[in-house]
């Protein structure tokens, strides 16, 4: 894929291509320009580093969008060793939006979970640009239940846009999957690490996004609508997107601010599509020692741990906005009822107390 450049990276762009003309000059006339090359390596690197330090709200999904991006799949080839790929629901079809499989981390054996985008119009029409089907969940499902009876940690990787939103979802009940999924999620006693490696959307990324540990990607966003959907609905116009990304309040920062995520994990400067091999080295140490600590947790602790967390949020004190960085920590809940668990009816489930 050729190379493609953010508007907000213009600059950066004009001082390579000068670069460029810089070291064919010199080579041409066979005259050292060594020390001006070296101050534009300089000024290239400053100029990238204050851009991507001052990023809007916008230009982050804009980053978490690029299609040189690392995938699922791209971070599986760099993480793992003993892939092996599970296909289909068991039901209906194999979704390739949602890929899984066993693999190992160093020495950690895990079951990886991931949504999946394509890098050309052959293979976006394959993974359905990362839009996952009803059947695309309900395998996820099934996956994540075989590590639950193997006692193997699952790990999840999240990039999309959204749950497929057409007709065929509805026929084949892209609803009630989700639902499900968040439901069983609750119930496996192994633990769950899941990792916002680009967008974050709605359902469909909180459909596999049940876990004890939530990461984020230092320029990945997760959010209820997209901002062009968010736009489109408040101010008829998906031009307003931007503005809509501000009020969303999906960057990483903001997850961390409100709750929502438990780490940011640094990118490197430019982007995780910068330098792949840093990115992905990064990610597997910081899902590593996560992995390590939510082990060292009972069976009882982390399901009750993790009922607590996603119980908690959206739940805050009165009074004015936290300060600018500060995060926004929820009251106390009260003491919980006990987590659903497969098999329970209705009937067996008391309904917390009125708040």
């Amino acid at each position: 894929m050729p190379p493609y450049t953010l508007p907000f990276e213009k600059p950066v762009l004009e001082l390579e291509n000068k670069l460029r003309e810089l070291a064919n000059f010199s080579e041409s006339q066979k005259i050292d320009v060594s020390n001006e090359i070296d101050r534009m390596k300089k000024r290239i690197l400053d100029t990238r580093r204050k851009i991507y330090s001052e990023l809007t709200p916008w230009q982050k999904v804009q980053v978490a969008r690029h299609p040189l991006r690392p995938y699922t799949n791209d971070y599986i080839q760099r993480l793992t060793k003993d892939w092996i790929e599970i296909h289909g629901d068991r039901n209906y079809r194999d979704d390739r939006a949602i890929i899984g499989g066993f693999a190992t981390i160093d020495d950690e054996r895990v079951l990886l979970i991931g949504t999946q985008k394509g890098r050309d119009t052959k293979s976006n029409l394959e993974c359905n640009f990362g839009c996952a089907y009803p059947e695309g969940y309900r395998k996820a499902l099934r996956l994540m239940k075989l590590a639950a009876k193997f006692r193997l940690p699952i790990v999840v990787l999240v990039d999309t846009p959204g749950a497929y939103p057409g007709i065929e979802s509805e026929e084949r009940h892209i609803a009630e999957a989700i639902a499900v999924n968040l439901r069983e999620m609750f119930t496996f006693p192994v633990p769950i690490i899941v990792t916002i490696i680009g967008e974050g959307g709605s359902g469909g990324a909180l459909g596999i996004g049940v876990g004890d540990r939530v990461l984020v990607l230092e320029h990945a966003y997760y959010s209820v609508i997209s901002p062009e959907g968010c736009a489109a609905i408040l101010w008829k116009d998906r031009a307003y997107a931007d503005r809509a990304a501000e009020a969303l309040k999906l960057t990483s920062n903001d997850l961390i601010a409100m709750g929502f995520a438990d780490e940011i994990i640094p990118e490197p400067l430019g982007g995780a599509h910068g330098d792949p091999e840093t990115m992905a080295e990064t990610l597997k140490t910081v899902i590593l020692r996560n992995l390590k600590e939510v082990k060292m947790l009972s069976d009882e602790q982390r399901l009750q741990a993790r009922y607590n967390k996603f119980r908690a949020m959206g739940r805050f004190a009165e009074g004015g906005p936290p300060a600018k960085g500060a995060a926004r920590r929820a009251p106390p809940l009260p003491a919980a009822p006990t987590p659903i668990m497969a098999g329970d009816t209705l009937a067996d489930q008391q309904p917390p107390a009125r708040e």
